[in-house]
């Protein structure tokens, strides 16, 4: 969108704000249509995509912004695949090509995905369409939006999407996360790690894998893993630079290895450090911690066993346990920040 409009090409931004039952793709999904009939990206595909170009077409042809829902019927459910019907709603949002607020908007949009920060996007909504949009920036607040309080705001910066609609006395927003600031680095690419790492990057985190073995560490076998570093778990901590935003999850393939993870992480200002193994195995750890110069209230950053308790006990269950406290310590940091 960001070259199109730089090109001088009108552009419509279709995208997914509320859903429910069995949509295809749900809140914050995205297709952009061009005066000439091209799109990138995808709603779902099937009926509501095409009937949504065919909108946008209408909203290039009018230079108009509104929002469709759709009624997802057992005879649109057989076309797209689906099991059972849902509803979904579509914002249609119009920017001219060479306008010079979109292109900024787009620009700085584009840039925020090389940098690691925490950032929304901000749809301001009135009649319940898209009347402007920008940015939330951590640090730098509202971008982008000149009539907007961010007070208003605020409480909607949540890692999914938000639909605030229109009421007597309060505006509407839609706002959704763009970027995240943390990365949760996973030490080991075991059978755990192999559940773990796509069941992350689903919900929302950046996830790097940490492997000395080139069989466990490869894109091949973690295909959404944002960064592969493959080397010697021996001095990992001066290979890395761990933020307080940053998570660690250790689950390498014994306990020596473990060990050596957790003693360097445990010197740097990680927001979560979870280790894998047993109420026995962590005793002989703080001791060996301790006896390393780790001071003993450190230890009690380390949420170990890693997981919620929710009796698991296959790689997946376990996946999904640690992958829950994950999500629970994300709300958590982003509420105390705000």
């Amino acid at each position: 969108m960001r070259d199109a409009i730089a090109c001088g090409k009108d552009t419509v931004l279709c995208t997914i704000i509320a859903s429910s039952g069995s949509a295809p793709r749900g809140s914050g999904a995205k297709m952009a249509v061009f005066a000439d009939g091209s799109t990138c990206g995808t709603i779902g595909g099937g009926a509501v995509e095409h009937e949504s170009i065919r909108l946008a077409q209408h909203a290039l042809s009018e230079r108009a912004a509104f929002t469709h829902g759709f009624h997802l019927a057992p005879n649109q459910v057989a076309d797209i695949g689906m099991i059972c019907g849902g509803q979904v709603v579509v914002q249609f949002q119009f920017f001219a090509g060479g306008d010079a607020q979109a292109l900024s908007l787009f620009s700085h949009i584009a840039a925020l995905f090389g940098r690691e920060k925490d950032a929304w996007l901000v749809t301001k909504l009135a009649d319940g369409a898209a009347a402007c949009t920008g940015i939330y920036e951590k640090g730098a607040g509202l971008l982008h939006l000149n009539d907007v309080p961010e007070e208003a705001v605020l409480p909607l910066l949540r890692p999914r999407a938000v639909l605030q609609k229109e009421e007597q006395g309060r505006a509407g927003y839609y706002v959704e996360p763009l970027t995240r600031a943390e990365i949760v680095y996973v030490f080991g690419g075991g059978h755990v790690s192999a559940e773990l790492v796509p069941l992350l990057a689903h919900v929302g985190f950046s996830v790097a894998v940490y492997e000395d073995r080139a069989e466990f560490g490869n894109a091949e076998r973690f295909p959404d893993a944002v960064r592969i570093i493959r080397a010697p778990f021996e001095g990992a901590g001066t290979r890395i630079s761990i933020t307080p935003d940053d998570a660690v999850v250790i689950m390498t393939r014994g306990h020596q290895g473990d060990f050596v993870v957790l003693e360097q992480m445990l010197r740097t200002q990680a927001g979560y450090i979870g280790v894998i193994g047993s109420r026995h195995k962590i005793a002989a750890t703080n001791r060996r911690l301790m006896e390393a110069g780790i001071p003993e209230a450190a230890l009690g950053r380390i949420h170990t066993p890693i997981g919620l308790d929710i009796g698991a006990e296959t790689p997946a269950e376990i996946a999904i346990s640690i992958a829950a406290e994950l999500i629970a310590h994300r709300a958590q940091s982003l509420k105390e920040a705000l």
